[in-house]
């Protein structure tokens, strides 16, 4: 699966990096892992979600992909605090007995897999779940690894990392797309 010398990068070095490189080194992967029989891909609302289009798209797979909205499956979650943009999870597939790949942009604690593990399972049971990101980080909460990634990135524990991928709610090509680094909100 995924290789072990990922390429290391600073924060500055991974901002300079294109990002279609980066897609297409995690497409490679995949592709290869999963040459005979094509999983289910899952993309986890946002960046995953658009990582999950373009690497269905982009590979040639005939079924549709799956969206999943963990909003409510968060640890963090305070009603006085968060107010999530649901968006509904679609999973247009039976996922049961199926091979999942479970796409997201970025690994850093763990949580947000956990989330996204509770919210796959209300819909079925998969006979496997792998994980595919395009970028991870040091920082693990939870006992989560990435099946497949494109690299690793050193930031600072106060800031996070965001794919953006879309201009005034349409998806740009993967050309187009960029990270934003950005002060994590502080809890109230």
């Amino acid at each position: 699966m995924s290789n072990t010398s990922l390429p290391q990068y600073n924060a500055e070095q991974l901002l300079a990096q294109p990002l279609v490189d980066l897609c297409e080194q995690l497409k490679q992967q995949i592709s290869s892992y999963y040459a005979d029989e094509p999983p289910v891909l899952v993309g986890i609302h946002r960046g995953g979600f658009y990582l999950a289009e373009w690497l269905h798209a982009s590979l040639g797979l005939n079924e549709p992909v799956g969206g999943l909205d963990i909003s409510w499956h968060r640890d963090d979650l305070r009603a006085s605090s968060v107010s999530p943009h649901v968006k509904p999870t679609r999973l247009p597939v039976d996922i049961d007995g199926r091979e999942v790949l479970l796409i997201d942009d970025v690994l850093y604690t763990g949580r947000t897999i956990r989330a996204a593990l509770n919210e796959l399972f209300d819909y079925g049971r998969p006979a496997a779940v792998r994980l595919a990101v395009l970028a991870q980080r040091s920082g693990r909460e939870l006992p989560v690894a990435a099946d497949f990634a494109a690299c690793e990135f050193e930031l600072p524990s106060q800031q996070e990392l965001k794919l953006l991928a879309t201009a005034k709610q349409q998806l740009l090509p993967v050309e187009n797309w960029q990270w934003e680094c950005v002060d994590k909100e502080e809890d109230e």
